[in-house]
């Protein structure tokens, strides 16, 4: 059994044990407190040291770019897919738009890129989730925002409030605060080995219990919908075949060399997707308490099981691409596993569309006969 084989296994009887603890946890604010001390304190602590043991160069601050555009590019893919599956309700398609583009890498993907590709590849990845962190926090806000106005036809408020709170969020969020203090340090020569002996145990400590946490975190959060189920199974299968499409045609045409840099850019982009637009969809929600459902901006119920069912599928897929060593870091195996997860994608819908016609023709027939 080989050594990735061996990771990956163990990572999912993690997930089993969390699963299995769903019982003792008899409140979402018990979940929500393990998810405090992974973002806080052991994702935080991990991804400083990481950032400390790099060399500073110009590719480093290119990363936060390429995330961005990576999430722009699939905002403007998203309607197509929702066109694609038929999904035509008004604050279901609002909320697939905002969520779909989003990217959780803390809890979705660090772990084991720390696991498989090392802390080098920890720091870059954190690196990029800074401009993921703009386009959750700002860019999703405005828009979220603007189409809340113009769906109830509101004059347009002021934002600049809310802007500084979130850019201030943007700042402050532990993880980004580490990675800020982390860069000024490297500027100033500093590194691993300068931090008192304390603090660099301290570190350390946090840093080992992180994977084991996320894990069961993942297996205590895992709830799925059944009757939205294959409808986020098909949305969730799209977006992993474009995001491979997309990442693997890229790094095809500009001669992207290193197999690791193409599997660490491959895995940030299956992230799962984040909390964040669920947040700025709540707050658009609260101000819509007395509006009819139909009337709604957004559909919540579809943003939490798409939430629910996103990090267990990202998960699943990250594990089986890290799992399988370099293979996916070749060009026509990830045309492969684009082309299973598109038709894996399409197969319901598809399904659906040829019921349907049948249907309709035998009812035709049917008129026909009387």
């Amino acid at each position: 059994m080989t050594d990735g084989l061996i990771k990956a296994l163990s990572f999912i009887l993690f997930i089993v044990i969390g699963i299995l603890l769903k019982r003792k946890f008899t409140s979402k604010d018990e979940v929500n407190g393990l998810k405090k001390i992974i973002l806080l304190l052991a994702l935080p602590a991990t991804i400083f040291i990481a950032l400390l043991k790099i060399q500073i160069n110009l590719g480093l601050f290119l990363l936060p770019f390429l995330a961005l555009g990576f999430n722009i590019l699939l905002y403007f893919i998203t309607p197509g897919l929702l066109l694609l599956l038929g999904i035509q309700d008004k604050p279901t398609v609002n909320t697939a738009r905002l969520l779909i583009p989003s990217l959780a890498p803390g809890l979705s993907c660090f772990p084991f890129i720390l696991e498989f590709l090392g802390p080098d590849y920890l720091a870059k990845a954190a690196m990029a989730d800074l401009g993921n962190k703009f386009f959750v926090l700002i860019v999703l806000y405005l828009v979220a925002l603007r189409w809340y106005l113009n769906n109830q036809s509101i004059p347009k408020e002021s934002t600049k409030n809310k802007l500084v709170s979130l850019i201030k969020t943007l700042l402050f969020e532990p993880i980004n605060a580490f990675i800020i203090v982390a860069l000024i340090l490297l500027t100033f020569g500093f590194n691993n080995t300068n931090l008192p002996i304390v603090l660099q145990e301290i570190l350390n400590r946090l840093s080992v219990i992180m994977a084991p946490l996320v894990l069961i975190f993942i297996g205590l959060s895992v709830r799925i919908q059944k009757t939205e189920f294959l409808q986020i199974f098909s949305l969730l299968s799209l977006r992993a075949a474009l995001t491979i499409f997309i990442i693997g045609s890229l790094s095809y045409f500009f001669k992207v060399g290193v197999e690791n840099d193409i599997l660490l850019y491959l895995v940030f982009g299956l992230s799962a997707c984040s909390f964040w637009p669920f947040a700025h969809i709540c707050g658009v929600s609260d101000k819509e308490i007395e509006v009819p459902e139909a009337r709604k901006t957004f559909n919540m119920e579809f943003a939490l099981a798409i939430l629910t069912f996103s990090l267990p599928f990202s998960v699943l897929l990250i594990l089986g691409i890290l799992t399988a060593g370099d293979t996916f870091a070749h060009y026509s195996h990830q045309l492969k596993l684009a082309s299973i997860l598109f038709l894996l994608g399409i197969a319901i819908p598809l399904y659906n569309y040829i019921k349907k016609g049948a249907q309709i023709k035998e009812r035709y027939k049917a008129q026909e006969d009387t």
